[in-house]
């Protein structure tokens, strides 16, 4: 039996990528990239996991409305997520 694992992914990740870059020039003292990996980590795990292999397919079943809801939910979870990782920086920093 053989399986194609590779192309399974959660449909999150790509567009969490994307909204942590989009954000990033608010949070110039969060700009090193091992931070931003930190902050796209608790966005995504304050996002619910939905496992998909091929982008276009979850993508054409949405409606309008539940598109808008998931923008929302990333943006969100994203705002938190920079805020979080800021927040544990700076007591970091304080040591």
């Amino acid at each position: 039996m053989s399986t194609d694992f590779d192309s399974i992914h959660n449909h999150y990740e790509h567009a969490v990528f994307d909204a942590v870059l989009a954000a990033a020039s608010r949070f110039p003292h969060l700009g090193d990239p091992q931070i931003q990996a930190d902050v796209a980590c608790v966005a995504l795990n304050r996002l619910p996991p939905r496992y998909i292999r091929h982008d276009i397919d979850f993508s054409f079943y949405l409606t309008e409305r539940e598109r808008a809801e998931n923008e929302a939910a990333i943006t969100e979870a994203v705002d938190f997520a920079y805020q979080f990782v800021q927040a544990k920086v700076a007591m970091r920093a304080r040591r």
